[in-house]
């Protein structure tokens, strides 16, 4: 189902260069996939799904946690990559079904690294 938009981003020279360290793995490996899929949600809600977000743009780091890094990999990371890249457009809160698109986008880029 994210293989065509995966698929595109990997050719981004600004995405592609993301990619999960041996920490960020075992930091994986350590909490388990269901705590980061929690993570994930958490931070795509209080993140990214506000209608207006005064620091857009600059709310998700680009290290620290690994779904920051997959969030930046697959241009969920602002409300302006969310539009450019995924057409949801800003200005409205986003819908569970958006968030939901978000996390799994996010979670089955993980997948890939960790393989």
């Amino acid at each position: 189902m994210y293989e065509e938009i995966l698929e595109k981003l990997s050719h981004s020279k600004f995405r592609s260069r993301f990619k999960l360290k041996e920490k960020d793995k075992l930091y994986i490996k350590q909490k388990g996939f269901d705590t980061l899929k929690a993570h994930a949600k958490d931070f795509i809600k209080k993140r990214l799904s506000p209608a207006q977000i005064s620091n857009d743009g600059k709310q998700t780091p680009t290290k620290g946690h690994p779904v920051f890094i997959a969030q930046h990999a697959t241009a969920t990371c602002c409300r302006k990559c969310l539009n450019k890249w995924h057409h949801i457009l800003p200005g409205k809160e986003l819908t569970v079904m958006q968030q939901e698109y978000a996390v799994n986008l996010i979670l089955e880029w993980i997948k890939r690294q960790i393989v």
